[in-house]
């Protein structure tokens, strides 16, 4: 692996530059990343802008800062700025597309049986408004490759498929789908892609470009280590004018003839009308591009070698609870830095979850699904070796 021989004292200091606090052992970043102190500082120094003479910085400087920000953030994950909006999140990103998007009926939406509970809903309620019918397929129980995988998506799909929604990382277990693959099968079908990437941006290598989906929606508070409130849509090539934004604002009328040139606000006409809601705070947005930087300055094959290690030695230390059961593969293609296990049958949730917090103030996931429960350690480069011990430690006197 790439940093071998990196030494710990390296990985302290670069964790010693991150908001943490010191009583807590935070293995979640797959719900929310902390902050790194530079990111803080910078967001803070917006807001604080903002605050003193909100017209100027709106008006005269926020736009700038805009189109930055769109400019590196596209160039990060292999996007294309004039096709990607800034929201606050993938679960507005995806409500921006599930009621917006027309398709003909009688037909399906069509998802797997692994998806985040609210994204269910939201397209629950797009297929009742739509005529549609909402149909979920199980996934392989514990896969060793993506040709397994894809072979179940292609499976599934029917001639009534008219969109497929999936997530590129499942929340629950961590496991990675061929995102790329699995929309070839799609496209070739001529069924709508829309993947959920909210686990993707900075924990795997990305580029939207080359998944060829017709949108690809993100987070970047989780393992970009970006504030709270900046997320994004990205529209695949000849998908730009089929959403409308949720609310209508001053970016609702624009020249056709000017869609894609970029404007005086930061955007250009197409974009606007989807990123601007009113009034609102856009310094999230703005301070991406200290967030990429933060760890462009550690270095990314340095990261992904770290937390490489960091996953591997999750298994094998809880693996050694004989009544803990693997549930993410350990297949590179198939694993990023979420890993979860089975925990046993008649396991008490609720306790468990006081148990981990109250008494070990340990941060990590008890996940509530049909098969049972996971328990699920998120392990960024911050992380250490004592903190999956900790975690093992716990457990052990719990379950």
């Amino acid at each position: 692996m790439a940093n071998v021989s990196i030494p710990d004292s390296f990985w302290f200091q670069a964790r010693s530059q991150i908001l943490l606090d010191p009583k807590v052992i935070n293995l979640n970043t797959g719900s929310f990343g902390p902050l790194p102190r530079v990111v803080f500082e910078r967001v803070t120094e917006l807001r604080r802008r903002l605050a003193e003479e909100p017209m100027d910085f709106l008006i005269r400087a926020a736009p700038s800062l805009l189109w930055q920000a769109r400019e590196r953030l596209a160039e990060f994950m292999g996007g294309n700025p004039r096709r990607l909006v800034f929201t606050s999140n993938v679960t507005a990103a995806i409500n921006t597309i599930a009621n917006s998007l027309v398709l003909p009926a009688p037909g399906e939406i069509l998802m797997t049986d692994h998806e985040y509970g609210a994204m269910q809903w939201c397209w629950e309620r797009a297929a009742q408004r739509q005529g549609l019918t909402l149909r979920t397929f199980p996934l392989p129980a514990f896969p060793r490759s993506g040709d397994e995988i894809v072979d179940a998506f292609r499976r599934a799909m029917t001639d009534q498929t008219r969109l497929l929604f999936f997530s590129h990382v499942l929340s629950p277990t961590g496991l990675v789908l061929p995102a790329q693959a699995i929309s070839e099968e799609a496209r070739r079908r001529r069924i709508i892609t829309v993947i959920d990437g909210a686990h993707a941006l900075a924990m795997i290598p990305l580029d939207v470009s080359e998944i060829g989906c017709d949108f690809y929606t993100g987070n970047c508070h989780k393992w970009l280590l970006a504030p709270t409130g900046a997320g994004f849509l990205c529209f695949g090539a000849g998908n730009e004018d089929r959403l409308q934004p949720m609310q209508v604002s001053w970016g609702w009328h624009h020249d056709r003839e000017r869609l894609e040139e970029r404007d005086e606000f930061g955007s250009t006409q197409r974009l606007r009308a989807f990123e601007f809601e009113g009034t609102r705070d856009p310094c999230p947005w703005l301070a991406v591009p200290s967030a990429i930087d933060f760890q462009t300055s550690i270095g990314w094959e340095q990261i992904r070698g770290r937390i490489a290690q960091l996953s591997a030695y999750v298994p094998n230390r809880l693996s050694r609870l004989d009544r803990l059961r693997l549930a993410t593969p350990p297949e590179p293609e198939l694993h990023g830095a979420m890993t979860a296990f089975w925990l046993p049958a008649g396991t008490d949730a609720p306790r468990l979850r006081r148990r981990l917090w109250e008494e070990n103030r340990i941060e990590a996931p008890v996940i509530e699904r049909p098969e049972g429960l996971l328990i699920r350690a998120s392990t960024h480069f911050y992380n250490t070796v004592d903190e999956i011990d900790r975690l093992a430690e716990a457990l052990e006197g719990s379950i």
